[in-house]
């Protein structure tokens, strides 16, 4: 069976290392002459950053995929479990260090510290979300077909844990009293793009994730994964094609037969995987007459996550900071508002940098930072006019690190930056709407409600990436890749 796959991201390379290894004949083919999407580098001179993704969560699960294929990621990638996880920088000074659980009595030392009397609460949400993530997590392997797949034995095992009719928020106040540190437990609603005042409950097994199964890095940075899953992709046999942009499918009646390229070229295949930006990629691939479900009205009115606004900094000096810290607005809550219901944006916003070049001498030159800068703000649903004021917005930015996230003399060493606003994630790296991660994760928008695996639009065709189930972050694409490739090889 000949299989070709649209996009060597990170979906695309999972599902087709896996492919590959079963002995199908799998072709990626990807527009840019690099892999990855927004899981690759971005280098300025000497100064190496991850474009997207900075931390690696749930390991286990590209563990997993690397051993379906005989191998072990330990050898082809070096890993660093980083403690404390983070630094949370809250109003007036705060700062708060949390450690995973497997450092819980220095978690414990963390809690007495900042927020005395609740370590019991910090151990009921342990316990409880231990459990909660034991019966949901089987939930997040099976593709949901159709409604029926809602009667799998591991859903209804699940249905009384999910907490899909509260919110993030209201899960997280069952166990902690402190707005703070239930900030601390819920800002993780980010790494979907949603608020946690409106992500499902069913989200607070990903701060459990973090807690549980620790938070790493990846050195060189975690596009080093991608280049692992390409290697093991091409030693099994797969063939690899780069600045060979997909220019639409072709169809004939309901059946997809093949690729056509930007230069012309037809090519014929048995199936078809589709790892683009899913709004982007239905747009582009498929003639709008061939998709009613997915009209270009329908995929505007969908619900999508929050955008961002990135630095990307070299800066000419270190600074003994955390890995991570996320400087939270004062009142988070307007802020997070602003973003996902107001798409406006706040005086008084978040901002979470990475300082890997702290326990990573690759990155940077000695003596020098590489500093990688996010700020959730409202995709391009909005009418901001990013073009006029992105280096405003910059220097709101800087301000804010120098103030209250403490890299002092900042501004005067940076050497080299690069901006990557909303509109420049749609027109440059063919997000919609500027969306980075994906379409929302309402309840409306999950499951069997989600774009499917196995596209039901057409035949032949299939489905990874953050647009599907399970849903976006690297974790659940690597999942989506895995889940394609099962649908494919059991026919």
């Amino acid at each position: 069976m000949k299989i070709a796959i649209i996009g060597a991201g990170p979906g695309g390379l999972s599902a087709g290392m896996l492919l590959a290894n079963s002995g199908y004949e799998v072709e990626i083919f990807e527009k840019q002459n690099f892999i990855g999407g927004r899981n690759s580098r971005l280098q300025l001179g000497e100064y190496k950053f991850d474009l997207g993704p900075t931390f690696f969560l749930m390991k286990h699960i590209l563990e997993d995929i690397f051993e379906l294929t005989g191998r072990k990621l330990e050898n082809y990638v070096e890993l660093q479990r980083i403690e404390p996880m983070y630094r949370l920088c809250f109003e007036n000074n705060k700062e708060f260090y949390p450690y995973s659980h497997l450092s819980k009595e220095k978690m414990y030392e963390q809690i007495k510290l900042t927020f005395p009397n609740e370590v019991e609460n910090y151990n009921k949400y342990i316990e409880k979300e231990e459990k909660k993530y034991t019966k949901i997590i089987g939930c997040l392997k099976i593709p949901y077909t159709n409604f029926l797949s809602y009667l799998k034995p591991q859903f209804l095992k699940s249905i009384p844990y999910l907490d899909a009719h509260v919110s993030l928020y209201d899960v997280l106040s069952r166990y902690f009293e402190d707005e703070k540190l239930k900030l601390s437990f819920t800002f993780q609603a980010k790494y979907i793009g949603m608020s946690p005042w409106e992500a499902p409950g069913t989200f607070s097994i990903i701060s459990y994730l973090e807690h549980a199964f620790g938070v790493y890095h990846v050195k060189g940075g975690l596009n080093q994964l991608s280049h692992a899953m390409e290697k093991s992709f091409l030693e099994d046999g797969g063939k690899l094609h780069l600045s060979k942009g997909v220019k639409r499918l072709m169809i004939e009646g309901k059946d997809v037969k093949g690729i056509e390229l930007y230069t012309g070229e037809k090519l014929y295949y048995d199936k078809v995987i589709i790892n683009a930006d899913f709004a982007h990629g239905m747009k582009e691939l498929i003639p709008e007459e061939k998709r009613k479900k997915y009209t270009d009205k329908k995929l505007y009115d969908k619900k999508y996550s929050c955008s961002t606004f990135m630095l990307y900094l070299g800066v000419k000096k270190e600074y003994d900071i955390s890995h991570h810290s996320i400087i939270f607005a004062d009142d988070y809550r307007k802020n997070v508002d602003d973003i996902v219901t107001n798409l406006t944006l706040s005086d008084d916003f978040s901002v979470y940098v990475q300082n890997a070049s702290v326990i990573d001498k690759t990155l940077a030159p000695q003596g020098k930072s590489a500093l990688y800068v996010l700020v959730p703000v409202p995709n391009n649903k909005s009418d901001i006019q990013w073009d006029m004021i992105k280096d405003s917005f910059k220097e709101k930015v800087l301000n804010v690190l120098e103030s209250k996230g403490k890299y002092e003399n900042l501004k005067e060493n940076i050497e080299c930056c690069k901006i990557i606003t909303p509109l420049d994630w749609e027109n440059e790296y063919n997000v919609f709407l500027g969306a980075t991660f994906n379409l929302g994760h309402n309840i409306s928008q999950m499951l069997t409600m989600r774009p499917k695996n196995k596209m039901d639009i057409l035949n032949n065709l299939y489905l990874v990436g953050g647009g599907t189930h399970p849903g976006s972050g690297l974790p659940t694409i690597y999942e989506s890749g895995r889940i394609t490739a099962e649908l494919i090889k059991k026919g």
